[in-house]
C-alpha cells in the first residue's frame, strides 16, 4: 500500500483460500492482460477465460503466460466443460487441461443436463490431478431450484473432491442466487450457509449492490466470482470499506470513538441512517 490508514479490516493474504476474488475474463488481449496486471494482481486470486472465450482467444499460451507471470492461476469456463462433455469427450478436456498446464477445472451443469451422480464421479477423478471448482445452479431463469437441494448437491460435490462450489448467477447476476432482478434470494443464502460453511462457496456477484450485500453480511474474506477486471480495485475498496457502500461497517472503531473523533471535527456525530 502506498500510504498507511488505521483500523482497516484485516484482509487475508495471497496465496489464500479465503477472500478470494475470481475474476470473469471474457477475452483481454495479451497486452489488455498485462496492463490488468500491473494495475491489480495483487487483489486477484484466480481468472476464469469466460465460457467457450478461451477456443477463439488468438495467442492463447501467451495470455496465459502474463498470468503465469503474476502466479494468478486460471481456468476455462464451466460452459468449454459442458461443450466437451454434450461431445461425449471427457478425456479429450483432460487432455486439453495438461496441454495448457491448468491446475484449476470447472465442474458444471448449467446448461446441458448432467445427472447429478455422473456430476460427482468426474469430481472425483479430476480431484486426483487438478484443484475442482464445481459450480451449482441452473443458468435458466425459469429453473428455480429449492434450497434443500442446493445444500445436498454443494455437500455432495465437496465431499467429492471440489475445492470450493461456485453458486451460479452467471455475468449478468439475474440467475441461480438471484432473482431476475438482481436481487438477492436471502432466504436460499441463508438456508444455504446455514448448513455448508460459507469459506467452502464463491458467490458469484457481478453487480456492485450483489457486492455490497455479501460483503456485509459475511466480512471483507467473503470468495466472490465474476467479477470484472476493471472492478477488482472497486470491489476491494468495498472489502476494505474504503468505499461509500462499506465506509461505516469496517472502521474497526466503536461507535463511541468514532462519535468522539467527529466530534472532534466540528460534526455532529455518526447520523442515524448510518449507525
Amino acid at each position: 500500500m502506498p500510504f498507511q490508514l488505521n483500523n482497516l479490516p484485516k484482509r487475508t493474504d495471497k496465496p489464500r483460500s479465503n477472500g478470494l476474488t475470481l475474476v470473469l475474463d471474457k477475452g483481454y488481449s495479451i497486452r489488455q492482460a498485462e496492463d490488468f496486471c500491473e494495475a491489480a494482481s495483487d487483489y486477484v486470486d484466480i481468472v476464469k477465460l469466460g465460457w467457450g472465450t478461451s477456443y477463439v482467444t488468438q495467442k492463447l499460451d501467451e495470455k496465459l503466460d502474463v498470468y503465469r507471470q503474476y502466479d494468478i492461476p486460471v481456468y476455462f469456463g464451466g460452459t468449454l466443460f459442458e461443450a466437451y462433455m454434450l461431445r461425449d469427450q471427457l478425456n479429450g478436456y483432460i487432455e486439453l487441461l495438461k496441454k495448457y498446464n491448468l491446475r484449476y477445472v470447472e465442474v458444471s451443469n448449467g446448461t446441458i443436463w448432467l445427472s447429478d451422480q455422473r456430476k460427482v464421479e468426474i469430481i472425483k477423478r479430476l480431484s486426483d490431478d487438478f484443484t475442482v471448482l464445481s459450480e451449482v445452479g441452473s443458468k435458466n431463469p425459469n429453473d428455480i431450484i429449492p434450497p434443500y437441494k442446493w445444500v445436498k448437491m454443494i455437500r455432495r460435490e465437496l465431499e467429492a473432491g471440489a475445492w470450493k462450489v461456485i453458486c451460479e448467477a452467471r455475468e449478468s447476476g439475474n440467475v441461480g442466487v438471484f432473482r431476475p432482478n438482481g436481487e438477492v434470494r436471502s432466504g436460499l443464502i441463508d438456508e444455504i450457509t446455514d448448513q455448508i460453511p460459507s469459506e467452502k462457496l464463491i458467490f458469484e456477484a457481478p453487480q456492485k449492490e450483489q457486492q455490497v450485500w455479501f460483503i456485509r453480511k459475511f466480512g471483507s474474506n467473503v470468495n466472490l466470482g465474476n467479477i470484472q477486471p476493471m472492478e477488482v480495485i472497486p470491489v476491494e475498496t468495498l472489502r476494505l470499506g474504503l468505499r461509500g457502500d462499506t465506509l461505516f461497517d469496517f472502521y474497526s472503531l466503536s461507535d463511541e470513538d468514532l462519535n468522539e473523533i467527529y466530534t472532534k471535527n466540528g460534526n455532529s456525530g455518526i447520523s442515524k441512517e448510518l449507525e
